[in-house]
Formats: C-alpha cells, sequence, structure tokens
C-alpha cells in the first residue's frame, strides 16, 4: 500500500535494545566469516563493502527492453545476483538476501511494565478498536515510539486493496466497509494520549469512490475542534491519482500532507503495485500545495532495493521541483520471505550523504537513517516545532 510505505518491512535483520527476547517476528541472521566474505564477494560483483563482513544479495539484473532483441528466457527467469552490462540491478521475491547483521540495526524494546506509556497506548487503541501502522505494518520502531506515548493511527480498516511487493499489511480486492465512527474513536485515543502532534495513515482503499479522503478530512477535523493546537499530519495513498481528493484533504485543516514515493522511478513497478507510478505520485504532492498554499508536503523512499545514487538525487530534483518540504530515508527490510529481498544493506555513511545532498537542495527537513521510518517520534518532535517557529516568525 503505497500510504504504508516501507514501515510494512519489519527487521528481520535489526537487534532490539535492552531486551534479551526478539520483537514478534524478528529473526537473528548468522555473521559469515571474513574468509567466506572475500570468497562470495568474487562470486558477486554487484556486492560492496557493506561493513560487518557482509557478503551475497545484490538483486538481478533488470530486464532487457523490448524494443531490443527477444529476452533470453532463461537468464531472465535464472537466480543470479550478476548486474547487466550498466550495472543497474532490481529486486526479487526469492532472491538471495544480503548475509549478515549490520551492527547499526538497533531499537529500543517495548517496555514489559503494566504502567508503562507503552502500555497505555496499546490499552486505548485496543479499548476503542482503533488499527495503528505500527502493528499491522511490523514496524521496528514501534518500543520507541509507544514508549513515547504515541502511535500512528492506521484508518480505514486494516486490509488494503493493493499488493505492494514490500508491505506486510493484508490484501482484499474488498475489504469491509470502514468505520463510520473512526474518526469519533481516533480523536477520542489521540486526546488521551496528549500528544501536540499525531500522524495518521490508512491502507488504500481503491474500492471508495474518494479514496477515504472524506473520511481523512473528517478525523482532522474533529482532532482540530478538540484541540486546536495540535498538528496533524496524514499519510495517504495516491487516491488513485483523484486530484479531488488530494484537494479534499489538503483543505481540511491539517498540517503535514504526506504520501510515499517508495523508490526511484525505475524500480517503481518491481516494488509498488500496478495502479501506482512514479508520476502519479509527483502529481499528488504538487496539487496538495497548489490546494493549500503554505502547506508542508512530505514524502519517503526505501533504500537498499538496487537503486543507484544518481536516481536517489534525481529523485531528491524531482521533488524540489515541486517544492516538497520534507523527505525521508530508511533501509528496506524484507517482512517475510513472500515480499521482496534486500538488495542491500545501505550503510549509515551512504545515508548521511544523502541527508547532506538533500539539505543543500533545500529540503526543509532531511531524516535519513537505516532505521528512519516515514513516522516516527524524533522526525515528528522535529517537525513539531520547525513548523511552530515558521508560523510565529510569519507572524511577525
Amino acid at each position: 500500500a503505497g500510504a504504508i510505505t516501507y514501515l510494512a518491512a519489519h527487521a528481520s535483520a535489526f537487534t532490539v535494545t535492552s531486551s534479551n527476547q526478539p520483537l514478534g517476528a524478528v529473526t537473528s541472521l548468522t555473521m559469515v566469516s571474513s574468509s567466506d566474505t572475500d570468497t562470495k564477494e568474487e562470486a558477486v560483483p554487484y556486492a560492496v563493502a557493506r561493513g560487518d563482513g557482509m557478503t551475497g544479495g545484490g538483486g538481478l539484473p533488470m530486464p532487457k527492453s523490448k524494443s531490443s532483441d527477444k529476452i533470453d528466457a532463461a537468464q531472465n527467469s535464472e537466480d543470479t545476483d550478476d548486474a547487466d552490462e550498466d550495472g543497474l540491478v532490481r529486486p526479487k521475491v526469492g532472491a538471495e538476501m544480503p548475509k549478515g547483521r549490520p551492527s547499526w540495526f538497533r531499537v529500543p524494546a517495548p517496555s514489559q511494565a503494566k504502567d508503562s506509556r507503552y502500555e497505555e497506548v496499546k490499552s486505548s487503541l485496543s479499548n476503542l478498536n482503533l488499527a495503528t501502522v505500527c502493528e499491522e505494518a511490523q514496524c521496528p520502531n514501534i518500543g520507541e515510539c509507544w514508549n513515547g506515548g504515541t502511535g500512528t493511527i492506521m484508518l480505514l480498516g486494516d486490509t488494503c486493496t493493493r499488493g505492494c511487493m514490500f508491505c506486510a499489511v493484508n490484501t482484499a480486492s474488498t475489504p469491509p466497509p470502514p468505520d463510520p465512527f473512526e474518526p469519533f474513536k481516533t480523536a477520542e485515543a489521540v486526546i488521551q494520549w496528549g500528544v501536540d502532534y499525531i500522524v495518521l495513515t490508512s491502507v488504500d482503499r481503491d474500492d471508495i469512490e474518494d479514496g477515504g479522503a472524506g473520511h481523512f478530512a473528517m478525523t482532522v477535523q474533529l482532532l482540530k475542534e478538540k484541540k486546536p493546537e495540535m498538528l496533524v499530519e496524514c499519510l495517504v495513498s495516491d487516491f488513485q491519482g483523484n486530484l479531488t481528493s488530494v484537494e479534499a484533504l489538503a483543505t481540511s485543516g491539517l498540517d503535514v500532507y504526506a504520501h510515499n514515493m517508495e523508490t526511484v522511478e525505475r524500480l517503481q513497478k518491481f516494488v509498488r503495485d500496478s495502479r501506482a507510478g512514479y508520476r502519479q505520485s509527483l502529481s499528488t504532492l504538487e496539487h496538495a500545495k497548489k490546494a493549500k498554499p503554505g502547506l508542508y508536503t512530505k514524502t519517503s523512499l526505501m533504500l537498499g532495493l538496487g537503486e543507484t545514487d544518481e536516481e536517489v538525487i534525481q529523485t531528491m530534483k524531482d521533488l524540489r521541483a515541486i517544492d516538497v518540504d520534507v523527505v525521508t530515508f530508511g533501509q528496506y527490510l524484507r517482512p517475510t520471505e513472500n515480499h521482496l529481498s534486500v538488495v542491500e544493506y545501505v550503510t549509515p555513511e551512504k545515508f548521511d550523504e544523502f541527508r547532506r545532498i538533500g539539505e543543500e537542495m533545500g529540503f526543509k527537513y532531511v531524516a535519513s537513517g537505516p532505521m528512519v521510518r516515514s513516522s516516527y517520534k524524533a522526525g515528528e518532535f522535529y517537525l513539531e516545532h520547525m513548523i511552530k517557529k515558521e508560523r510565529k516568525e510569519a507572524e511577525v
């Protein structure tokens, strides 16, 4: 689902700190010896020095274009790690995963105390029968956010009408109808939490005429009615390119309009559902800003799917061309064996390089790191203070 983004990729390769037990479905990967690394790297041209002795992965070659000679079917179906002549690769379900666990994958464990903020958030959601992307998409940062007393509420049910190859959320062509009381329940839960910044997201609902934009707008309006000073971010789908839906939400009173590009243009068809698209996503972000001048727009990309540095930078250029304010980058992590394999684990240094480039391009905020997700507590804290500061300066 476009709105769920790489939150759906839980940590099949991260370590939980402050606890001897792993989170839910977290599995530990075995490290390989340096001798094994040397041997494997010779056999995998695409693999680079990833740190921690990791090898393997590397993705598959890009299919030959239809305009060229007929594709060699045998070669195209072969699970090989060799890139084609131009060095471009793509992810694939069932392809070899990188071996080894990066040392930089560390996240706080959920608190086990009965009176903790984690349990308080969990209880309030359960009592009101609300879903969160934190749980449904198996987000690795659930401990940090819920321990901090907040979560990302998922509206419109927990079943998506699309089937993106990176996402762990349930899918169906005809999900149950949305709960008409959900906007009221959401407002009640959020007010109980006592937070000043909240993120609302949802599954894709292509079965609803407006894609659920009206449902979102009502939720935003109820939150603002109960607590006008609260900042609301909506992380939404592309509404199938329906700009009327985009405008309805953009003018509902929200503060941050977020929609995730997910990956670079070349890899869209391998990563996202066929109903999503690079240009379609750009058009929704652009129209949201036009419909409500001064509205903050935000997007996110997963890295480690075979993208090149040049493609990431070009995506940032495309985003700045439509005045997107905030971009985040995080490592793609495979939810299950039935999802896309990781092509590579991107180093913290590379993430930092993209952060620096993004800031130089003029983004107001760039969050870039292996465990960064489109909605996470540290980023919300920064955005909250940035927005309040800019609005206060504008009043002077």
